[in-house]
């Protein structure tokens, strides 16, 4: 097998003349050093992303037909192809345009913010699962709730010696609590899989402007995406956003357990030296500073365990409906 060419900021630069001729920009430059020689920064209006491996390729060319797929769906921004093409015999590339403002980690999601994700979450819902399986999405089994649960309390164990978490917290998920937030039958969803601060465009003023890193698109288990938004925005606006988008207790709940289950694991495996994962940076969004690995997670976990009046209020009949107060 023929391995692949490490690109340099000389192949970019090449590359990048023969796509935008006199307006390319000679200051091409990594978007982080933890991310590899495969995302560069072309000027400040364009990010490269050039495919490693076939893989990849594979990915990022369903990304393409996704993202434009899901574009009339969602009211917030999605990457835009500049150009696209091969960069070396069936590696891929392509050229976006930037989208302005910062991670999502980087500012607090106003009410407006809120409003935005859940029309982002509810327009994830409406795009048809029969054309995304036709680009090639994939589809995703959802986890078990028992299995993370007891995962979960095995990492309360050696966060509660580690002095990092209240082993006597009230919210404790019980055994009857993962059955109740079993997922339901019906349809999947087309499931974003990746809304982390990194891929999260927010502005200033709390707004969310876009949504970034299409590639683990799936098509499965809506509390993922809230989950994920519990760790990036807090679990209480996450919860917001998803009943605002139309997601009853069950969803909601079932997003939160599976958000707080994940950060007690990961920073417990964090605190260990077993994390496997390093924070990504934003494939769109200017070079930040390599933010240490435990504090980002400590952060995560403290997001997700934030209270929710949602929790207190709600009684999960045997029968699949939500017994919830308006």
């Amino acid at each position: 097998m023929t391995q692949a060419p490490t690109p340099t900021a000389d192949t970019v630069r090449r590359l990048v003349r023969s796509l935008l001729g006199e307006r390319a920009e000679d200051d091409v430059r990594p978007v982080a050093p933890g991310a590899g020689p495969a995302t560069w920064w072309v000027g400040d209006r364009h990010v490269l992303r050039l495919a490693p491996d076939r893989g990849a390729a594979v990915r990022q060319r369903r990304e393409l037909r996704l993202r434009e797929l899901v574009r009339p769906y969602v009211s917030v921004a999605v990457p835009t192809s500049v150009a696209h093409g091969e960069w070396a015999p069936g590696l891929t590339y392509t050229l976006d345009a930037g989208v302005p403002a910062g991670p999502g980690e980087g500012h607090d999601v106003s009410a407006l913010g809120e409003a935005d994700l859940a029309a982002m979450l509810a327009g994830l819902r409406e795009v048809p699962v029969r054309q995304a399986e036709t680009l090639g999405v994939p589809r995703s089994a959802p986890r078990t709730l028992e299995t993370l649960r007891q995962s979960a309390e095995r990492a309360v164990r050696h966060l509660a010696e580690a002095d990092e978490f209240d082993a006597a917290r009230p919210e404790r998920l019980t055994r009857a609590a993962t059955a109740q937030l079993g997922v339901q039958p019906g349809a999947p969803v087309l499931v974003h899989h990746g809304l982390a601060g990194e891929h999260l465009v927010v502005g200033a003023d709390g707004r969310v402007r876009g949504v970034l890193g299409w590639t683990e698109a799936v098509l499965g288990d809506p509390a993922e995406d809230i989950a994920a938004l519990a760790l990036c925005v807090g679990s209480p606006a996450a919860v917001r956003a998803a009943t605002l988008a139309g997601y009853g207790a069950r969803p909601c709940l079932r997003g939160l357990w599976l958000a707080r289950c994940d950060a007690l694991v990961h920073l417990a495996e964090a605190l260990a030296g077993r994390s496997a994962e390093p924070v990504s940076v934003p494939p769109l969004l200017p070079p930040l500073l390599p933010p240490l690995l435990p504090p980002l997670l400590r952060t995560r976990l403290r997001r997700a365990w934030e209270p929710i009046l949602l929790e207190r209020v709600t009684e999960l009949r045997e029968d699949g409906t939500d017994d919830t107060p308006p």
